[in-house]
């Protein structure tokens, strides 16, 4: 049985670097980011690929079914029993879907969802930092000012559903993501270990 943990945050919270870094340290987790997931796909230059990079740059969401359809895939081929995933779900479409999808599959239990609380002043300022820390040519097409607001926008739309409709399943867990990164990672770190 495939324990999940779906991590989700604003941009710039620190969710892809708290979970690859637990990940790292232990053999039984591994750690899968949506945006990874995504990225490799347009890189492989695949026609999916450019399907999905027509979205990303634009700062939109990726279609439900490609990103579900990824998601799934990823959880049933992981090499380990404990899957972390973040940056999911960003609509409350997607966390029906997915809902729906994870109460069929006989292999995966939804063990948690934990989101990593900042407020959207420290969002903008590490996004925006991170474009300026950038070497030229690694700078990535969605950290400009323009697309992190849509971004934020995207994933402050829906949070409120998405905490009640979690919260009332008895699976939110909130991490203040605002500390130190080894704060953040050792609390979210006792959590998951707690969970599995």
């Amino acid at each position: 049985m495939k324990k999940l943990f779906l991590i989700i945050g604003a941009p710039g919270s620190g969710k892809t670097t708290d979970a690859s870094i637990i990940a790292e340290k232990h053999d039984n987790i591994v750690h899968y980011s949506t945006g990874d997931m995504l990225r490799e796909e347009v890189a492989k230059g695949s026609k999916l690929g450019q399907e999905i990079e027509s979205y990303i740059s634009k700062g939109a969401l990726v279609p439900l079914k490609i990103i579900v359809n990824t998601i799934v895939s990823a959880i049933n081929n992981a090499p380990v029993d404990n899957v972390l995933i973040d940056g999911y779900p960003r609509s409350t479409e997607q966390m029906t879907a997915f809902d729906e999808l994870v109460s069929k599959e006989e292999n995966i239990t939804l063990a948690s969802v934990i989101e990593v609380r900042v407020s959207e002043q420290v969002a903008r300022e590490r996004i925006l930092g991170r474009r300026a820390e950038a070497a030229p040519g690694e700078e990535r097409s969605d950290d400009s000012e323009e697309v992190f607001n849509d971004r934020m926008k995207i994933y402050t739309d829906p949070l409120a559903e998405i905490q009640k409709f979690y919260t009332d399943k008895g699976l939110l867990t909130v991490i203040d993501g605002e500390r130190t990164l080894e704060e953040v990672v050792e609390d979210m770190e006792k959590f998951i270990l707690s969970k599995i």
